[in-house]
């Protein structure tokens, strides 16, 4: 072959190489999901199969940017390909160990024409779903821009039906999800769980939100698909979704494919989609329980603004935090102890988080707590005035932690930020951010109501640790609806709980509500219990009034659940309908599980597959007690003991929206002296 004809034939590979690139395929580590992606007539694209079926059909990607349109007109000039399997250990968590196996395509984009823009799009592979994110590489052309629509597409071969809360006419994400054919949503927030078929279940949410807007999705009627749903981002007042600069990457946009319901629960495909923890002494990040002046707000028995019911005084904090060292307990939250509640708080924006009511000893109280070995967990509400909250951060945090305050509970009780922006969009997603990277350097742990959907910043940032973003328990103190319906504990594991643990606050013993009488838990007692296991946080809180507590055996189980866990095992489900959930301690070999149905009574086979072989445990069993019934009777509660072992199987009775909560622990050997 001549020189020439060498140089002619090198010339056409490299032109054909676009062409050969046009479509690719991932597969995950196991081999049963592959990703196509690539371009269709110049357009990015991406497509989803599991065992030969199409799971999503193909969906087009793309933008429209202030600096004009990234959606078509595509050439791919790179593809680059890696893997990655590793084990990192948890700083909390409901596994201690999580194993991160990806196989990861980038595809690397660049118009034909105009400013000829460069886009990355990013697809990472796991046994148990993907993540997709695009990246904007440092170009000329392209320095600050403005994302005006992200156009991601999930394309469902099937009009399946799912679980989901509306993003219109729904605050702080406090709705309760429903189930309705994808076909049948308006625009919904994130998680959108899926229910394909039996053997089918995908959750569509995102991970590492970082400096974007929150994701939500639009049904839509395309060709090619049954219904497409379509990115629809929060936006800012001006019509904006993202203000960016090159270089940027988005968020991931995350799917997990199950075969059960309880592999939803179990995958850590959000956290591996994050970054790893950027705090190096995380000694200070721990778990625990605690009791706070709250619930008797809500009961009209407190107020949270200063007069002669003001729940809180040194006095009465004092009673909580002695309760608490009695029953090992480590923290006591207070709210209404700071100025700025007195008066239209929400609009006059006098919250001073470093200055207590006059019968409030704030560092006082905090060395007596010290003392019996219990700390103050600090409330900061804001009132959404953000701003605010920024300007006294330096101030408030070093005097918390000066004092060996290490958690802050926060609110945001206003719709919009600064009586301006959403609290979901670009600049709300900043001001979490930039919160919880002040708490980490001041050492203290934060548990964040009316917040950002999570999205797995708890591996980057362990000091969060909780967060509201549903409808927790203060909705049985006074929804006027009569509270939480019975089948909502049996739903939020599978939805909101896959973006992050959650601060439900469960426990309430007393279910009499003198101010408003329709509105309780509608729950049994057993399953105030079960819920200490089914929605996980490393903070647990015994929400009720502590008088509430006295006299009552089932509060011994709040007393010994753990927090903190080694595993988690889903032993059955069905989603909204029914749920067990076994953890084991990360601490001991202690087991703990928790099990709801929803207003229909059931018996479960609760089997023990999950305990270590060959040895011994006994298990304490709080079950629904004779005529429990959440309409009538939320009260009784039966408590056994059983002797269990590997492979046994124990047997429960669920009354009406009941439940059931179990402690295993191991019978420890009888040793000859």
């Amino acid at each position: 072959m001549t020189t020439m004809k060498l140089i002619v034939v090198l010339a056409a590979a490299v032109v054909a190489m676009p062409l050969a690139l046009a479509h690719e395929v991932v597969s995950s580590p196991d081999g049963h999901i592959k990703v196509t992606a690539g371009l269709k007539g110049g357009k990015p694209f991406y497509s989803v199969a599991r065992d030969g079926r199409a799971v999503i059909n193909p969906s087009y990607l793309g933008f429209e940017l202030d600096k004009g349109s990234l959606k078509d007109g595509f050439e791919v000039i790179a593809s680059k390909r890696d893997t990655k399997c590793e084990t990192w250990t948890q700083v909390w968590g409901e596994d201690k160990d999580v194993v991160n196996h990806y196989n990861e395509l980038r595809l690397c984009l660049r118009q034909r024409r105009g400013a000829k823009l460069r886009l990355d799009v990013v697809l990472r592979v796991f046994d148990d779903g993907l993540g997709l994110r695009y990246e904007f590489p440092k170009q000329a052309g392209l320095g600050e821009f403005q994302i005006l629509d992200e156009l991601t597409q999930v394309a469902m071969p099937v009009d399946a039906q799912a679980w989901t809360i509306p993003t219109q006419g729904t605050t702080y994400y406090e709705a309760l999800w429903t189930k309705a054919p994808l076909s049948q949503k308006p625009e919904v927030s994130t998680p959108v769980t899926i229910e394909v078929s039996d053997s089918l279940y995908m959750v569509l949410h995102d991970a590492a939100l970082v400096d974007y807007a929150s994701l939500n999705y639009t049904p839509r009627h395309l060709p090619g698909a049954a219904v497409t749903l379509v990115a629809s981002l929060t936006p800012w007042k001006n019509g904006v979704k993202v203000y960016g600069h090159a270089p940027m990457a988005t968020p991931w946009r995350t799917c997990i494919i199950a075969r059960t319901p309880g592999e939803l629960i179990t995958s850590r495909l959000m956290l591996n989609l994050n970054e790893p923890c950027k705090i190096a002494d995380t000694s200070w990040i721990t778990c625990g329980k605690y009791v706070g002046i709250w619930w008797g707000m809500h009961m009209k028995d407190y107020t949270w603004s200063q007069g002669p019911k003001h729940g809180a005084t040194t006095a009465n904090t004092k009673r909580y935090i002695d309760f608490a060292a009695a029953h090992g307990m480590k923290g006591v939250l207070v709210e209404g102890w700071n100025y700025g509640w007195d008066g239209d708080w929400a609009r006059d924006n006098k919250f001073d988080y470093t200055k207590p009511y006059p019968d409030y000893d704030f560092e006082g109280l905090q060395r007596y707590a010290l003392s019996r070995g219990v700390s103050l967990i600090a409330h900061n509400e804001t009132g959404g005035f953000a701003k605010t909250y920024e300007d006294q951060l330096e101030a408030a945090f070093s005097l918390y932690e000066r004092m060996g305050i290490h958690a802050v509970k926060t609110g945001y009780v206003h719709p919009l930020m600064d009586e301006k922006e959403d609290q979901h969009s670009q600049y709300g997603i900043r001001h979490y951010l930039k919160v919880i990277e002040a708490a980490a350097r001041h050492h203290i742990m934060v548990v964040n109501h009316e917040p950002a959907m999570p999205s797995g910043l708890c591996r980057t940032y362990p000091n969060l640790i909780s967060g509201e973003g549903f409808r927790g328990q203060e909705w049985n103190a006074w929804s006027a609806d009569g509270g939480n319906p019975p089948y909502h504990v049996t739903v939020l594991p599978f939805t909101r709980g896959l973006a992050g643990s959650m601060d439900f606050t469960p426990g309430i013993f007393n279910f009499a509500n003198k101010a408003m009488p329709g509105t309780h838990p509608q729950t049994t007692l057993a399953k105030q219990l079960a819920e200490y296991v089914l929605l996980y946080t490393p903070w647990q809180m015994a929400a009720d009034e502590i008088e509430n507590y006295e006299g009552q055996p089932a509060f011994q189980f709040i007393e010994d659940v753990p927090t903190n866990f080694e595993r988690t095992v889903v032993l059955n489900a069905k989603i909204g309908n029914y749920l067990t959930i076994a953890r084991k301690d990360r601490d001991s070999d202690n087991w703990c599980v928790g099990s709801a149905t929803d207003e229909t009574a059931r018996d479960l086979d609760l089997k023990l597959d999950f305990l270590d072989q060959g040895k011994s445990y006994t298990a304490r069993i709080y079950t629904d007690g004779p005529g429990a019934d959440y309409r009538t009777n939320p009260y009784p509660v039966t408590f056994t003991t059983q002797a269990v072992k590997r492979g046994d199987v124990i047997k429960v009775h669920l009354a009406p929206s009941g439940g059931a909560a179990i402690m295993i622990v191991p019978v420890k050997p009888v040793t000859n002296h």
